[in-house]
């Protein structure tokens, strides 16, 4: 232990006499410490640290699928939930959840909006999640609500009559937030929505909340869980799908064996139900860490790999600086040797030095890290899974130290072991002047080649994400988003549908006489923004064959709609005031239904059947054709849609002659006008939601670009460094040689030459490299695959430029030379 606390007071004495080198080497390796480490954080948070649940790899989220329509995820209906939650005898429970919005109503304050989750009462024994004051659910809590009695048109003054309360539990945050951790609250009843009150039974622990994938759309952090209270036994109960299940497996059990056990039940339903054979149902489970991980993954993962890359170049770039170092220092270590100094003894203390400059890296690495967590955290897509938990925490520290020590040995090894190994006679003669034998020029190379085939599988990668970020910003979302106001409106207050529709008319009579304002719609959901209701369609054949059926996404819009939106009918005509009247039964499709109903016929005038809503698909008249409208992606493909004329929906859209935020406050002013009850919530521009869609490219791409740009300029460095030592020791040769009648132009050739042929072997390497490894980016890629030959051509003419530039120096400096100056140099 002391002879190695000799070692690094003597590496720290040595690196103080050479600042130059030691700043160097330092902030070449912080750079590629701290990018791995914040990466490497985000990994940790995202992929590594388990759900904030009891046994969280118990866990697993069950899906449906059905495979005759090509819908990979399906919800539950109450009937089938029920069939599995009894059946599945390898879990210890399987719960039932949906969330969503809700007003919350206190006497005196204008409404709020709050996040709710509806959940059968096991939800917190199947999660595994504490209470900290209160209650839990009880069996009795889920016990359906009796059948309404009302008679067709009644209006109600309030809710439904027989309606047992709701019973509910509310996260910690919202208790402390609004209620001021009032202790009292247990026991109270609060006014969510215009249902009867709910009473609250408890308080969860602190940090409790829901993990779903972002596909599912999915709160949370809801505010408020009830009791779901659901009729199992409906006429409905196996057609209305709104559930999403969760279930813990039993101790032992694997997850194939409960995915087998899932999915047997469904196929016990094709008897029951045929036309559930019909459509293909399938169960699934999945692992709900994976589950909800599993859409991000493989682009942290070639992150990761990517800053892995930036790191090896890093240390490849300071291991050439110690063989430089190394060579410089022959004599001495020759001398040393030569005194009895041991092979062990000299690689003691190179690989001392390597590791001072590694601890001081790190630490100064370890400062970017945490820059660059908080830069990540700001640019991070909204959608990331978890991407809020990502810090510096003890495992990241440890990931840091390990690399430390792990990049001291990887540069620091080679170098060491050149130094242990001296040529005595050599060194000698060498008058201190340095090696310039032929080992350490070649490890250079080698080192060289190595740099420039990391770097340019880099920049492959980089320029894959640049050719989707492109791709992507060319696809057609089917409307016009500039200039286009959004919110959600809520807490309508109306006790029957003629006074919904009068308040509607309203509204839409005010907001439109705002100067600025060139038209105003509503629909169910807004473009990219939610994942739109789902229901059957086809032909009339379909009704003899219900395999004919296909599942296509619907929509609810009114009169206006496409106009508002700026969509392009391809064909008949939009919603009009015909189509308003009770009993009308028409549709708008898109051109993918068009093509897949009516293939090269037109489609106007023809009849669809449809089941927006009841037991059984009926015939709508086609009296339009759209443009495809981008619903949930711009990245990949969509199911179709067809759109039904609809009396409301929450969310609007206001079209303006400029500025979209412009008309933000004279609309809010004119809703107030109409209600100041009325709950407005997430105003903003439909621009939103087209670059919340690109995100998650332009994130990959941004940080991929920032890798490929740092170790092209590493790998740059590296060979200009080589190329200026090659230059500075054979300057008595290039001398000798212009002293014999060589032009300048032919040595910066010869030097030139020597730069581009390392760089051709490392972009072969990397040629070979990127072939392989860029098919890890595949589900990354838009409208590109990843051997994409443009891109791999383009990147090579690219990094031959760079190549080329960073030659030019050290050759320049050749050519330059004068023969007197060279030949005394040696």
């Amino acid at each position: 232990m002391s002879s190695f606390r000799r070692d690094i007071a003597f590496a720290v004495r040595t690196l103080r006499k050479n600042p130059a080198f030691a700043v160097t080497a330092i902030a070449t390796l912080a750079l590629g410490i701290g990018a791995t480490t914040a990466i490497f954080s985000v990994a940790n948070a995202v992929l590594l640290r388990p759900l904030p649940y009891h046994e969280p790899d118990r866990l697993a989220i069950i899906w449906g699928e059905l495979r005759s329509r090509n819908v990979a995820d399906w919800i539950f209906a109450p009937g089938d939930l029920k069939d599995v939650m009894d059946q599945a005898t390898l879990f210890e429970g399987i719960a039932g959840v949906r969330t969503g919005r809700a007003p919350l109503i206190v006497a005196g304050s204008p409404p709020q909006q709050i996040r709710t989750a509806f959940a059968t009462p096991n939800i917190f024994d199947v999660l595994g999640v504490r209470l900290a004051r209160g209650r839990n659910f009880e069996a009795e809590d889920g016990r359906p609500n009796p059948p309404a009695q009302i008679q067709p048109g009644q209006a109600l003054a309030g809710p439904p009559p027989n309606l047992l309360p709701g019973i509910a539990i509310l996260s910690d945050e919202f208790w402390r937030r609004q209620y001021g951790a009032d202790p009292s609250l247990v026991g109270k009843n609060i006014q969510i929505g215009g249902g009867a009150p709910v009473l609250v039974v408890g308080v969860l622990a602190p940090g409790v909340e829901l993990h779903f994938p972002p596909r599912a759309g999915m709160q949370r952090r809801p505010d408020v869980w009830i009791s779901a209270r659901i009729n199992y036994e409906a006429d409905v109960a196996r057609n209305n799908v709104a559930w999403y299940a969760v279930g813990r497996m039993r101790p032992g059990v694997t997850l194939a064996a409960a995915h087998n056990q899932v999915d047997q039940i469904a196929k016990g339903l094709w008897e029951r139900f045929p036309l559930k054979k019909t459509v293909g149902l399938y169960f699934r489970a999945e692992g709900m860490h994976d589950d909800v991980v599993g859409s991000v993954r493989p682009t942290i993962r070639a992150l990761m790999g990517a800053v892995v890359f930036v790191l090896l170049i890093a240390c490849a770039n300071v291991a050439n600086l110690l063989l430089v170092r190394v060579s410089g220092r022959e004599r001495e270590l020759a001398v040393r040797a030569a005194l009895g100094g041991s092979s062990w003894a000299l690689t003691r203390q190179l690989l001392a030095e390597s590791l001072v400059l590694s601890l001081a890296g790190g630490v100064l690495g370890l400062g970017l890290a945490w820059a660059g967590v908080k830069l990540l955290l700001r640019l991070a897509p909204q959608d990331l899974p978890l991407i809020d938990t990502v810090s510096i925490d003890p495992w990241v520290l440890s990931f840091t130290i390990a690399a430390c020590v792990v990049s001291a040995v990887i540069f620091g090894l080679v170098p060491a072991l050149r130094a242990s190994r001296p040529q005595l006679t050599d060194a000698l003669r060498a008058g201190g002047r340095g090696m310039t034998g032929g080992r350490g020029a070649l490890l250079r190379r080698s080192v060289v080649v190595a740099e420039v085939a990391l770097s340019f599988i880099l920049l492959v990668g980089c320029g894959l994400m640049i050719r989707s970020a492109i791709a992507l910003n060319r696809v057609d979302p089917g409307f016009d988003a500039n200039n286009l106001l959004t919110f959600r409106l809520g807490n309508m207050g109306v006790r029957s549908a003629q006074e919904a529709e009068a308040k509607l008319a309203v509204i839409r009579q005010r907001l439109a006489a705002i100067p600025g304002v060139r038209g105003v719609t509503w629909a169910g959901q807004l473009p990219l923004d939610a994942e739109p209701s789902s229901g059957r369609w086809g032909r009339e054949e379909a009704r003899a064959d219900p395999s004919l059926y296909q599942q296509g996404q619907f929509h609810f819009v009114p009169v206006g709609y496409f106009a508002t939106m700026r969509a392009r009918l391809i064909a008949g005509r939009e919603f009009d005031a015909s189509d308003e009247v009770e009993g009308a039964r028409t549709i708008i499709i898109d051109d993918i239904v068009a093509q897949m109903a009516f293939p090269n016929e037109p489609a106007i005038g023809k009849t669809l059947l449809a089941r927006p809503g009841g037991p059984d698909a009926v015939p709508y008249a086609v009296v339009g054709v759209v443009k495809h409208l981008r619903h949930t992606t711009l990245a990949g493909e969509e199911n179709e849609s067809i759109y039904f004329q609809g009396d409301f929906g929450n969310s609007w859209l206001v079209r303006t002659s400029g500025d979209a935020l412009a008309v933000a406050g004279p609309v809010r002013q004119a809703l107030r006008d109409v209600d100041p009850q009325l709950l407005v919530t997430e105003m903003v521009p439909l621009s939103d939601n087209l670059s919340r869609a690109m995100a998650p490219t332009r994130f990959a791409l941004g940080l991929i670009s920032v890798f490929a740009a740092l170790a092209a300029t590493l790998a740059a460095i590296g060979l200009y460094g080589v190329l200026a030592n090659l230059v500075r020791q054979r300057a008595s040769e290039i001398g000798v040689r212009m002293a014999f009648g060589a032009q300048p132009a032919s040595i910066f050739r010869l030097i030139i030459g020597q730069g581009m042929a390392l760089s051709i072997f490392g972009v072969v390497a990397g040629l070979i490299g990127a072939f392989w490894l860029t098919r890890a980016m595949g589900k990354m890629l838009v409208g590109v695959t990843p051997t994409d030959p443009v891109t791999f051509a383009s990147m090579t003419a690219l990094f031959f430029a760079i190549a080329a530039a960073a030659c030019w120096i050290p050759a320049r400096r050749a050519a330059g030379l004068q023969p007197n100056v060279a030949l005394r140099e040696d």
